[in-house]
């Protein structure tokens, strides 16, 4: 792609590659952060064996998987997915991932904002 002006970190609306607030959020797990006032979408990348243990929160999330393979368990149903699965989870529902033999990169959307992440 040719972009005649390409983003800069203090633009409005396009958000240079790895730019955003990063939390690692447990051991050998770091997510990459940005959001509108209603809308927080996140990459998360995990080491191979890393471990997001069971827990909940009130906001709607949804996500892609990028690469890697991951174990979702969501309110008790575990799936192993691949490149291209998607999730989608409502508040309040206990889930879980495990990181299989490979690190791993997801896409997660959640609203409303997770200020916890800002």
């Amino acid at each position: 792609m040719n972009l005649v002006n390409p983003p800069t970190a203090d633009d409005p609306y396009f958000v240079p590659a790895g730019q955003g607030s990063r939390h690692a959020i447990f051991p050998g797990v770091e997510i990459v952060t940005n959001a509108t006032d209603r809308l927080m979408i996140s990459v998360v990348n995990f080491e191979a064996g890393s471990i997001v243990p069971d827990h909940s929160h009130p906001h709607d999330q949804m996500g892609m998987l990028i690469s890697g393979r991951l174990e979702f368990t969501i309110d008790g149903l575990t799936r192993i997915l691949e490149p291209g699965d998607s999730w989608k989870i409502p508040g309040g529902i206990v889930h879980r991932v495990v990181a299989l033999d490979e690190p791993a990169v997801a896409l997660d959307v959640f609203h409303p904002v997770r200020e916890d992440y800002l």
